[in-house]
Order: C-alpha cells, then structure tokens, then sequence
C-alpha cells in the first residue's frame, strides 16, 4: 500500500466508533526508517472566515494503530487526552 492510498482512508476510534477524519500526514523517523505516527485534523473551533475555524491536528502513535483495511483505518485512541470522551466538544 502506497502512502497516497493510505490518505483516502478515513480513520475510525474502536473504542467509540468515532470517524476522526482522514491522514493529514506522516509521523515518520527517516534515521530509522519507520513511522512514529499519523496527523488527523482536529475539529474546528468556530465558523469563523478567513482562519477562524482553524483546527488543532491530533497526533496518534503508530502503535495505537490497530488494523489498517480496505476502507478504514482502525486505531484505539481512548486512552489519549485530546480523544478523551468527558473533555469532547466535538459529540
């Protein structure tokens, strides 16, 4: 799989059943040549124009990664903070 492929790919949470978003980007540690993790989109903040919907990206370790499909990617997230149910906005 190409990293081309893997960002048409919408990333769900298995602890909630959550579409995340899509890849932003590759974590990547390029002295060792492996991935450290991937960027998703965080929500925006307001409807603001010109900048003010601005999102924060969240960062997901890859080994919270747990399989990656023919349309999804699968990654348990319920132990990080900026996923954390109780301090959700986005529900």
């Amino acid at each position: 799989m190409r990293v081309s492929d893997l960002r048409l790919l919408d990333i769900v949470n298995v602890k909630d059943g959550r579409r995340l978003g899509p890849i932003k980007d590759l974590d990547l540690d390029l002295e060792r040549g492996t991935v450290k993790g991937i960027i998703v989109p965080g929500p925006s903040r307001s409807w603001g124009l010109f900048g003010g919907g601005k999102t924060e990206d969240f960062f997901v370790p890859w080994d919270h990664v747990k399989k990656i499909g023919v349309d999804v990617i699968l990654v348990d997230v319920n132990d990080l903070p900026e996923f954390n149910i109780e301090n959700d906005d986005r529900r």
